[in-house]
């Protein structure tokens, strides 16, 4: 492929709910072709991301796999890519990887594979063989390359390319209203957390050890957990023993939750390990204070004491003290957040998709793309 040429490329996501990795397939696909490259998505028919982007304008194919290794959804993609002839063809989550790997069988297309997440690979046969197929890794961090190192894959099939936010996009605050009808009074400190709770690597229980600290500390604070995953439950008990009641507020998945994470004094990150934590960015755009644990790629965008203070993993009262000395050190949080909003400038969308077009470009065969048109 020539350096100009337009790329072709097929995403596969097949994900129901809508999360990060959602949001940043629906930047890189609208940004592909806002260049002059051409995208395809393989969705699941009725999601968010599915509606998204034919809001958009980005051709979405309907899949919706039965089970991970379905041979009949394998069959459906694989006829798409004879019919489209892309250069790539990316698969955007885990399960969208088995399926990707078979539809690709004998066809030119080279196979990239996104991951997001610090959790090693699992080790069962199918697994293996389906992390044998992608001529590529992107991976979003520093730590996810070495979790994929450690499981073995060769470093020179990684590329990492951080997870961007659109940093041109004004902060929109969620409105008095809305925070009024999920119990959050005017007047009173605003903490919130944004993460799914999902094990192993999320923790909301040092979220709420930390909430119930900031108060032991002097801190009138109020707090929203946004979010929804097999740990809500655990945490709603625990909130309840922490005698939390009517202070921190569980809202489930919200559409809204970086307009909520831009109405807070603090935001606040508690996981065990990130692959990097780009709730955090949202956070620094918006000009919000970041408290966090120091968990795996959140130590790639924050720097301790510089973009926002970092505590030990799991140490719900280090996190508690660091929310209370932001709220009240006017100038440490006017020092933290103007520090903050220069380094998500190296969080860009821009330079996700720019990262994530070098990687497609190293894996082209010479001009293969050439001549097909845009």
């Amino acid at each position: 492929m020539s350096a100009g040429g337009a790329l072709r490329v097929v995403h596969v996501d097949t994900e129901r709910t809508w999360g990060g990795g959602q949001r940043q397939l629906h930047a890189l696909a609208t940004g592909l072709q806002r260049l002059g490259h051409r995208s395809w998505v393989v969705a699941r028919p009725g999601t968010q991301l599915s509606d998204a982007l034919c809001r958009d304008g980005v051709p979405v194919v309907a899949l919706a796999p039965a089970f991970e290794w379905d041979p009949v959804a394998a069959a459906r993609l694989r006829a798409l890519l004879r019919r489209v002839r892309p250069d790539v063809l990316h698969a955007h989550a885990a399960h969208a990887v088995a399926i990707s790997a078979m539809a690709i069988g004998r066809t030119p297309t080279r196979l990239v594979v996104s991951r997001r997440v610090a959790l090693p690979l699992r080790g069962n046969p199918l697994s293996r063989l389906k992390y044998r197929r992608p001529a590529q890794f992107v991976a979003v961090s520093q730590r996810v390359r070495s979790v994929l190192c450690a499981c073995g894959i060769q470093p020179d099939r990684i590329s990492v390319v951080h997870s961007g936010v659109n940093v041109a996009r004004p902060a929109r605050r969620a409105s008095v209203l809305t925070l009024r009808s999920l119990g959050i009074e005017p007047g009173r400190p605003l903490v919130v957390m944004v993460s799914a709770l999902v094990p192993p690597h999320k923790d909301p229980a040092t979220f709420l050890a930390a909430i119930a600290a900031a108060r032991v500390e002097g801190s009138d604070v109020q707090a929203l957990l946004v979010g929804d995953g097999p740990l809500a439950a655990p945490a709603r008990r625990s909130l309840s023993r922490l005698g939390l009641d009517g202070v921190v507020r569980l809202t489930g998945f919200r559409p809204d939750a970086v307009e909520l994470l831009a109405a807070a004094d603090v935001a606040v990150l508690s996981s065990r390990d990130e692959g990097l934590g780009t709730t955090l960015l949202d956070a620094m755009l918006a000009g919000v204070p970041v408290v966090a644990t120091a968990a795996g790629g959140v130590t790639e965008i924050v720097r301790d004491g510089i973009e926002g203070l970092l505590v030990p993993v799991g140490d719900g009262a280090a996190l508690g003290a660091a929310m209370h000395r932001v709220l009240h050190d006017r100038g440490l949080r006017e020092a933290l957040t103007a520090a903050a909003r220069e380094r998500v400038e190296r969080f860009s969308i821009e330079r996700t998709i720019d990262g994530t077009v070098d990687v497609y470009r190293s894996l082209a065969p010479e001009g293969l793309a050439v001549g097909r048109g845009a």
